[in-house]
């Protein structure tokens, strides 16, 4: 047991060593070249304790480390991946943050075990970039460390992005245990760094050179799109196989008892769902939407029930909200010079860093027909609520122009029609006219919203046609799609033992 012990010491102190160094040459002004023979040295050293570590490791198993440098519970794919690697016999360690409850199946699934990481911070005085060097300094070791203690598995399968440094360390977990990477691209980390710095910022850069050298390191790869396919065999000599997002089970129409059930739970803490006025006193339980009738206990819809309007968001830079907060202002307009247009309650989930600063602008709209809500909702209770709405808004905007938005996914899994912002590769999801509507800005949606919503409840229109569309257009489920897609992968490549 001695081996262990003195590699993951080393492994610490060397790393350290390499921290300290490194926020002494960038604080004096020096050059970073002198960071690489410090990164030389340092990774010599990783490698060293590695062997030392790993020399006596037995046979691969039939087990996959799942690695996400990123909240677990805000990562469904690899949820999904996790969750279809067990159903197949597979032992699966799932790798990365807990900030977010993950799904109740990955919980329960007892061939999955959830390891744990922080989420290490850089040295927070001092240049931005000092900061960011040794975040990822720190990240490292951490990774390694973390993914040490863990039993030999077959295949590491990482998320990417994030993937710095994430796909280094990786790699050379995999070399030295005889592993394989898999890498999946859900989309390009520098694009992503590129949303809040110019593309000739040093650290865009950076990071783009480092996933074009290090991603074609990987045994295999895995991406969201036929568009993100091509471009990594033309411009990165990456070959990929494309694997769509597709709804789970779980995603699917809700049966009218079961969002009377949600909309109860939701009125507790959300008044958009609860009656008003003089209707709050009626007999039975009621919500903004359901009643269930006193005597008989069945449960109904409101005749002149609002529409349900959803959209999900990360709160991130590439969804630019203020398109929906002003299409709802024109819709605003519109109901009060009486269109026939509903009353619509508009509900956007997620957790993300400008969240606040969307709460401030929709604090001050002035709108009396439309509310609007915000909440983070449970992993079970979001599929129920899309499954319950009766129109969804999608504006993810992609970084890099070849992701697609699994929100939208979710939506369809639910046969729930979308308008969505237009980008290069969406029509590889959304088909105008066909499963829902593409627009451009926000005086495109408020039309859509309006032709969509218009004589709402009443039955027909378009947007009852977009929902047979799609409940007679499903296709494949993640299961069946990951089974033909990546499960050959994985069995066909397997180590010998």
């Amino acid at each position: 047991m001695a081996a262990p012990v003195l590699s993951t010491s080393l492994v610490v102190v060397s790393s350290l060593i390499a921290a300290c160094l490194s926020v002494f040459y960038l604080t004096s002004g020096s050059s970073t070249c002198h960071l690489v023979p410090l990164s030389a040295l340092a990774v010599c050293g990783l490698v060293f304790c590695g062997y030392l570590r790993w020399r006596g490791a037995g046979p691969a198993e039939r087990r996959v480390c799942v690695v996400v440098v990123g909240d677990i519970g805000r990562s469904p794919r690899m949820q999904y991946h996790a969750l279809s690697l067990s159903r197949h016999g597979y032992q699966v360690d799932l790798v990365g943050f807990l900030g977010t409850k993950p799904h109740n199946e990955v919980l329960n699934e007892e061939k999955i075990t959830i390891t744990a990481m922080a989420d290490v911070k850089g040295v927070q005085v001092g240049p931005r970039v000092v900061s960011y060097v040794t975040k990822v300094i720190a990240q490292s070791v951490q990774i390694l460390v973390t993914l040490m203690e863990t039993r030999r598995p077959s295949h590491i399968l990482l998320q990417n992005p994030p993937g710095l440094p994430s796909m280094a360390v990786c790699w050379l977990l995999c070399l030295l245990r005889g592993s394989r990477l898999v890498v999946d691209w859900h989309n390009y980390g520098f694009t992503i760094l590129a949303l809040a710095h110019p593309h000739t910022h040093p650290l865009v850069r950076l990071a783009q050179w480092y996933e074009r050298a290090v991603g074609p390191l990987a045994a295999h790869h895995l991406c969201v799109s036929e568009a993100m396919k091509e471009d990594l065999r033309e411009n990165w000599g990456i070959r990929a196989t494309t694997l769509y997002d597709r709804p789970p089970a779980i995603f699917k129409e809700t049966p009218l008892e079961l969002r009377h059930q949600l909309f109860l739970r939701l009125a507790q803490t959300l008044p958009p769902f609860r009656t008003r006025g003089e209707e709050a006193g009626g007999a039975g339980e009621r919500t903004a939407f359901t009643l269930r009738d006193p005597v008989d206990q069945s449960v109904t819809w409101r005749p002149h029930r609002p529409a349900l309007l959803i959209s999900s968001t990360s709160w991130t830079e590439d969804e630019d909200f203020s398109v929906l907060l002003k299409a709802l202002e024109e819709y605003e307009r519109c109901v009060r010079e009486g269109r026939g247009l509903p009353a619509l309650v508009c509900v956007i989930t997620g957790k993300g860093p400008q969240k606040e600063y969307y709460r401030k602008l929709i604090d001050g709209l002035h709108l009396e027909h439309v509310q609007i809500c915000t909440p983070w909702l449970e992993a079970e209770d979001y599929p129920t609520l899309l499954g319950s709405a009766d129109l969804g808004v999608c504006l993810h905007r992609s970084s890099s122009g070849l992701d697609l938005p699994m929100k939208v996914v979710d939506m369809f899994g639910c046969c729930l029609p979308v308008c969505a912002i237009h980008y290069n590769c969406l029509s590889e999801l959304v088909k105008h006219e066909e499963n829902g509507l593409v627009f451009r800005d926000s005086q495109e949606l408020a039309s859509q919203l309006q032709a969509l919503l218009s004589g709402f409840p009443r039955a027909g229109g378009r947007l009852e046609d977009f929902r047979r569309s799609l409940q007679t257009n499903r296709g494949k489920r993640w299961d069946d799609n990951w089974t033909q897609t990546v499960l050959p992968l994985i069995t066909m490549t397997t180590p010998s033992p």
